[in-house]
């Protein structure tokens, strides 16, 4: 077995899919694995809890036997081992935040509990460094729809935030009322590709401060369908997806032209969304900054971003404690 110095191993149980990633402290990924959970959520249209648990619960020690052994080191030399601690579901945070533990008190390796956030932020500089400070955050996933401000990678500022749905929760909801299927995200996104923009749904706080909205625009897409007969599907995902990417530009220049930075980094699963790619480009092309995005692989959660974010926690000798915190803010290790 090679050495296993300088190296980080991360495990990610806070929603579905449990993850695990080795990872040095230059954000080069040496092995990385995922057990999917798709096929058991799908029958339901959406995660349910208790089945995510156990899944977790059967996948987790195989997923970190597998990681370990492809990569061909030996564990009891790792740096630490970093586990996400919150937000997200308690059942699936509590799986592995305890299989972290017992890992590491079985090969005398620290463990940190890592904030998820914190880990999307970091999966931007994952396989390269990216993000050039200051820097202006969307983050915006299944969970979360957020706007920070970083004068570095220990100094975040919240500077908005979403009232209600976040923007990946819309198109899962969005998706299900079009019978398209769990996650729904990626195939909204390519239906839209070939629908027309013919519906005027809302655009929710379009130009108030930098705050989110966004259970009234999944509302409006449900009355519409209730209200009309001959729609489109793709249409209907057009419009939809129209009306998202216009709010989360606007933001996005309306925080860039209030706080000073470097980057723009859009992180979180709708990150992989190829509109916001394109729209969030040209816009940076238009202000003069620097566009940072994680590669498509690790823009949904992944066991990367969390030992990455480890080393974060390393450098400020941050020792946050094992136990799961469901409702845990960006701004908070």
């Amino acid at each position: 077995m090679r050495s296993t110095n300088g190296l980080v191993l991360g495990i990610e149980t806070s929603c579905d899919d449990t993850a695990v990633a080795l990872v040095d402290v230059g954000g080069t990924v040496v092995a990385s694995g995922v057990a999917s959970q798709i096929e058991i959520h799908n029958l339901y249209g959406g995660v349910y809890p208790e089945a995510a648990s156990r899944a977790h619960v059967d996948q987790i020690l195989p997923t970190v036997r597998s990681v370990i052994d492809t990569a061909g080191i030996d564990p009891r030399e790792l740096t630490a081992i970093g586990v996400t601690r919150g937000p997200g579901l308690i059942g699936s945070l509590m799986v592995g935040l305890n299989a972290a533990a017992g890992l590491g008190h079985g090969w005398t390796v620290p463990v940190i509990g890592v904030n998820h956030l914190r880990g999307h932020l970091r999966s931007a500089d994952l396989e390269e460094r990216r993000v050039k400070f200051p820097a202006v955050i969307l983050l915006v996933s299944g969970g979360h729809t957020l706007l920070a401000w970083m004068q570095g990678p220990g100094d975040i500022k919240l500077i908005g935030n979403t009232r209600d749905d976040s923007v990946g929760e819309a198109y899962d909801k969005v998706a299900r009322m079009l019978d398209l299927g769990y996650p729904g995200g990626p195939v909204v996104d390519r239906l839209a590709r070939s629908g027309e923009v013919t519906i005027p749904f809302p655009r929710p706080m379009l130009n108030q401060a930098l705050d989110f909205s966004f259970s009234g625009l999944k509302t409006a897409v449900m009355y519409y369908l209730a209200q009309h007969d001959d729609w489109e599907p793709k249409d209907i995902a057009a419009s939809f997806v129209a009306s998202c990417m216009d709010v989360l530009i606007a933001k996005c220049r309306r925080a860039l032209s209030q706080y000073p930075a470097e980057s723009l980094v859009i992180v979180g699963g709708v990150a992989a969304s190829p509109q916001l790619r394109e729209q969030a480009q040209i816009l940076c092309a238009d202000l003069g900054v620097s566009l940072c995005l994680p590669p498509l692989k690790w823009s949904t959660d992944n066991g990367a971003m969390i030992a990455l974010a480890t080393w974060d926690y390393l450098d400020v000798n941050n020792a946050t404690g094992l136990e799961p915190a469901p409702s845990l803010t960006i701004e908070s290790f």
